[in-house]
């Protein structure tokens, strides 16, 4: 049976009957079936002709509109007459509601969708679709293998980075009474950094064996077109790249450049106080003063605010000269420094990765 009503509702295999409206304001909606495979025996496949009974279901589907619609579904239960099946009855059943399912099979993609797609969290879609979190979880699992199955799409620029993800789990093994390592609450992640690509893949954790695992998953032509690897001063992530990816060339990002400049230039602060004033230090202090200035780049401060900075500092004696002397070093990211300076060092160390195919990457690389 066709109509206005079942155009409108649009699910295959059913139709509406009626709509009636409730007390509370919300709708009731009654649904027969619509599609003939559906007396069809789903153990041997022969179509039934004897009717033993009906049943009403109440399925749950999409939300329309602001109230929220309640879905009766009035199925006929049928008699299987074919002498070799086993299943001697049955009820109806259509693709977009399976028997025994209380969802629609388009809420459930659905549901998954929006966290694939559209970069909903979980908790999001379950509030909206107003579902349990378990059930747009599975929901999305499902939708996530047709992504992963695909093959992973030509990449130029692999960036890798860690992810804290959860508590670390350990759990004591019986025969030997040592603890183990199950779960590790650092994932490394893969991603497309120049294209669109997005998250290639995630390993759990952030070790040289879990880069060169998740590596060896993928194929070697898939490798080779891999030309630059953006990663930060991982210890552990560039003998991986090294390994497993020999002819790609090692990018780090500025960020953590900057990053450690900063770290390195506020230790000195409070060291050189702690040294000279015998404490820590106060609001009053110079240097306490110009923390923030002391932090961002030349080009940042305007003529004023460097005068701020420079002159209280160039006034206060060995204080004001060491800050001065650490500040300068930290805008030449660090390769003038003295030798046993940990920046200086770590700078040194990657300064080959740093500077390569600045050219091709820095709008990426200032981004990230």
């Amino acid at each position: 049976m066709v109509n206005d009503t079942t155009l409108l509702f649009d699910l295959d295999g059913v139709s509406v009957v009626r709509v009636e409206r409730l007390g509370d304001g919300s709708r009731r909606v009654h649904l027969v079936t619509a599609d003939e495979a559906a007396r069809a025996c789903p153990a041997c496949g022969v179509f039934a002709s004897r009717v033993k009974g009906t049943a009403v279901t109440r399925p749950r589907d999409l939300p329309y509109g602001e109230s929220r619609l309640q879905f009766l579904w009035h199925k006929r239960r049928w008699y299987c007459r074919e002498a070799g099946c086993s299943r001697r009855s049955f009820t109806e059943q259509i693709p977009q509601i399976p028997a025994g399912a209380r969802l629609t099979t388009r809420l459930r993609g659905a549901a998954g969708r929006r966290i694939r797609d559209a970069g909903s969290t979980v908790i999001q879609a379950a509030r909206d679709l107003h579902l349990s979190w378990p059930t747009v979880m599975d929901a999305f699992r499902v939708q996530a293998r047709e992504v992963t199955a695909e093959p992973l799409p030509e990449v130029k620029v692999l960036g890798i980075d860690e992810t804290r993800r959860g508590r670390t789990k350990w759990a004591q093994d019986p025969e030997t009474g040592k603890w183990q390592l199950v779960r590790d609450r650092w994932h490394t992640g893969f991603v497309d950094a120049l294209g669109a690509g997005g998250l290639l893949g995630q390993a759990e954790g952030r070790t040289v064996a879990d880069v060169l695992a998740w590596l060896s998953t993928t194929g070697l032509e898939w490798r080779k077109n891999i030309r630059y690897v953006a990663i930060d001063m991982s210890t552990a992530y560039r003998p991986a790249v090294r390994t497993g990816l020999p002819g790609a060339v090692v990018v780090v990002d500025h960020f953590h450049v900057v990053q450690l400049a900063n770290t390195m230039l506020s230790q000195v602060r409070r060291r050189t106080t702690a040294e000279l004033r015998g404490r820590r230090g106060r609001a009053t202090d110079p240097e306490w003063k110009a923390r923030r200035k002391l932090l961002r780049n030349r080009e940042d401060l305007s003529a004023e605010q460097f005068a701020k900075m420079w002159n209280p500092l160039l006034g206060e004696g060995k204080i004001g000269q060491t800050l001065l002397a650490a500040w300068i070093a930290k805008e030449s990211q660090g390769l003038g420094g003295s030798a046993n300076c940990c920046l200086c060092r770590t700078v040194r160390r990657w300064w080959g990765a740093v500077g390569r195919e600045r050219v091709d990457l820095e709008w990426w690389i200032m981004v990230w």
